[in-house]
């Protein structure tokens, strides 16, 4: 193999490597669409608990002052510091009654980031 096939292969190699090792800080995104100047507290009925990676979701079906049900969406943790906060893949089942403390959606819609979520028996289960 000649000089120069060999720096060539080196610089393909160092390339590869670089895109390697950058590629899980490219992966996460920001919190930056919730507002974290401002919480907000919902109770309803479990519709759906989604607990997978990269992040755990919980969706809760919340009647409002009219009777309309609205789904909120709860982004939480990954399944790693959730299981270190408490919470398991049979935490909550569809039509179980939940209260979600969250920092809102920037944006009004019904969503957010959890702080703490409390469940119908009163276990309170609070983020890292």
């Amino acid at each position: 193999m000649t000089v120069m096939n060999n720096l060539k292969l080196s610089g393909v190699l160092a390339a590869a490597m670089a895109l390697a090792v950058s590629s899980p800080a490219r992966s996460h995104h920001s919190h930056a669409m919730f507002d974290h100047d401002k919480e907000v507290t919902v109770t309803g009925t479990v519709s759906e608990w989604v607990f997978r990676n990269p992040h755990v979701f919980l969706y809760v079906d919340v009647k409002t002052d009219s009777g309309e049900t609205v789904k909120w969406s709860v982004e939480m943790s990954n399944i790693t510091n959730m299981l270190k906060v408490g919470f398991a893949a049979t935490t909550f089942k569809t039509g179980d009654k939940v209260t979600v403390t969250l920092h809102p959606l920037a944006d009004g819609r019904p969503g957010g980031n959890y702080i703490v979520a409390t469940s119908a028996d009163g276990k309170q289960f609070g983020r890292i």
